[in-house]
């Protein structure tokens, strides 16, 4: 089980990585425990050593890497995220082996089912609300989405998509176990991670 707030650090919303390090660090110091490294545009090199400086950093909390389970390993990170596009959760398996987290993310009740048929720790739906930290977002599956992913999968899941202090209740109200969130934990990171995680139980 995952704890109910699941923090996505994307380099694309921080003009540099001393930015990124200081929400990271703000937000640990808050009591976040679990984080996401997300970088769609760098090359390898720099997101191997963005991730270890936030290895770092972040002490005992558990960091996913995005995408690449190859960095994933490089970096000591607990664990990788998978997008429908990215490697098969077995592919990952065979890099990482049984002891490293896999996620996956899913964006309708097919998608859902696939991935529940796999050896993945946690699946992601969404999103759940309209998001604007996607180029491409999916079509927004709602609450309704994630009533219907709950009752297709044992496995853990993850809400992601336009999840605020407004609405994550009514998102683990729903079904969801953890809420993964951008940029409604960005202004001040700190004070907002301590009312996502109150109004979270």
């Amino acid at each position: 089980m995952l704890p109910r707030l699941y923090t996505i650090l994307d380099r694309g919303c921080f003009a540099n990585l001393t930015d990124l390090l200081h929400v990271a660090e703000a937000l640990s110091g808050a009591g976040v425990t679990l984080f996401q490294y997300r970088n769609k545009f760098a090359d390898s090199a720099p997101m191997l050593r963005e991730a270890r400086q936030l290895r770092k950093i972040l002490g005992k909390a558990t960091l996913i890497f995005n995408d690449r389970a190859d960095l994933c390993l490089a970096a000591a990170c607990e664990g990788v995220h998978l997008g429908q596009d990215d490697l098969s959760v077995a592919g990952a398996r065979r890099v990482l082996g049984s002891k490293r987290l896999v996620g996956v993310s899913t964006h309708n009740l097919e998608q859902v089912c696939a991935a529940d048929a796999t050896s993945a720790d946690y699946l992601a739906i969404g999103p759940v609300f309209a998001t604007a930290s996607k180029a491409n977002p999916d079509p927004v599956v709602g609450l309704d989405g994630v009533r219907a992913a709950r009752a297709a999968t044992g496995k853990t899941l993850v809400a992601i998509g336009g999840i605020t202090r407004q609405n994550c209740r009514s998102v683990i109200e729903a079904g969801a176990d953890s809420v993964a969130v951008i940029s409604d934990l960005l202004g001040s990171p700190a004070e907002s991670a301590e009312v996502f995680l109150r109004q979270l139980g």
